[in-house]
């Protein structure tokens, strides 16, 4: 590699230098998702000469994806995220080592995943996979780089790092009922590439570990960027989290993945053709008031998991959709411990109905 050029204005930063630069060659990235988070923490770290980038993701390109996900053009409409983002990186710095993995983060695959890799980055957008990302990362002794967003908030820290607090010693358990994600709450692209990018640079302070630099471990940076107020927590290890806690050997690693896939998915015109079966919208109200399908009965996923039982044949076909169809995961399996068994997911939801 000759870095003469392409490095040269962080090699003349004396917390970096050559020998930086020569860590930095040498260090394993894995992010899981290349999403809002994962696009512009990728870009930094392929553009510092991070010599091995891996990414994990089994999404594919959508248009709504581009604004904030700046990896991607209008061309790679429909490509996986993984492969799409290896290409574009690769284009951007062809000297370093990028290798995809267009598949869904699982408990099988995970801690085989993680163990190449000297760091991990957290792009996702669901508390499943942070929580196993956080389990697997403390099975295989691997800091976790945290990234959170929602609307004009963001949060970052370095979980497991140095024998330092994990993500369960602050957050236990995830949280009951429904938290919406970016697709449905809303973010707007600058909030992400800021927490995307800082998530880079705390990679890139562990890896050159410089005297002078001091990663967010024990830290929990958040920040509102409607008025630019910021707070800097402090962590604690919790001496009964129920992960770190435990000798690694003990940790065993659990996923349900939030997208429906316990429950038959049928097409549009699938659900047309079943003109007998009862179509349930399990948004909120507010969604269900803003546009729904016509001939749709609306039942929020919220009274659902506060107890109300539908009036409706627990032997009666339904129909369950939400925004983008994460949400009728935990719609169905909530109908299911009421009895109901003959139930369905109209996939994409009332985005791809739109």
């Amino acid at each position: 590699m000759n870095d003469k050029n392409r490095y040269n204005r962080q090699v003349i930063l004396p917390e970096i230098g050559q020998k930086g630069q020569k860590k930095l060659t040498s260090a394993s990235v894995l992010c899981i998702g290349a999403g809002g988070l994962g696009c512009p923490a990728l870009l930094y770290l392929a553009g510092a000469g991070v010599g091995h980038l891996g990414i994990v993701d089994f999404d594919v390109v959508d248009e709504t994806n581009l604004q904030r996900q700046i990896l991607f053009s209008t061309e790679q409409i429909g490509q996986n995220k993984a492969e799409a983002a290896k290409s574009r990186l690769l284009a951007l710095n062809p000297e370093i080592e990028i290798l995809a993995y267009p598949e869904e983060l699982t408990a099988k695959n995970a801690q085989n995943l993680l163990a190449n890799y000297d760091i991990i980055i957290d792009g996702s957008d669901n508390f499943a996979t942070k929580y196993l990302i956080n389990d697997a990362a403390i099975k295989t002794g691997k800091p976790f780089i945290f990234g959170s967003i929602s609307g004009f908030n963001g949060q970052i820290s370095v979980f497991n790092f140095e024998n330092g607090p994990c993500y369960r010693c602050l957050f236990p358990a995830p949280p009951k009922g429904h938290v919406p994600n970016c697709a449905e709450a809303g973010v707007i692209g600058a909030v992400a590439g800021m927490i995307g990018t800082a998530q880079a640079m705390e990679a890139i302070k562990i890896i050159v570990a410089h005297k002078d630099f001091t990663p967010l471990a024990g830290k929990f940076w958040n920040i509102d960027m409607l008025s630019m107020e910021n707070q800097l927590l402090s962590l604690t290890k919790n001496p009964n989290c129920p992960t770190c806690s435990k000798n690694k050997e003990e940790i065993s690693l659990h996923y349900s993945s939030p997208v429906c896939a316990i429950i038959p998915e049928l097409t549009k015109q699938q659900m047309l053709d079943k003109k007998q079966a009862v179509l349930v919208d399990v948004r909120e109200i507010d969604e269900w008031e803003a546009g729904h399908i016509e001939g749709a009965k609306h039942i929020a996923l919220s009274d659902l998991l506060d107890g109300f039982e539908p009036d409706l044949a627990k032997n009666c076909e339904i129909i369950l959709y939400c925004q983008t169809g994460i949400r009728v995961r935990q719609a169905a399996k909530t109908l299911q411990t009421l009895g109901f068994s003959n139930i369905n997911n109209l996939i994409g939801g009332y985005k791809d109905w739109q």
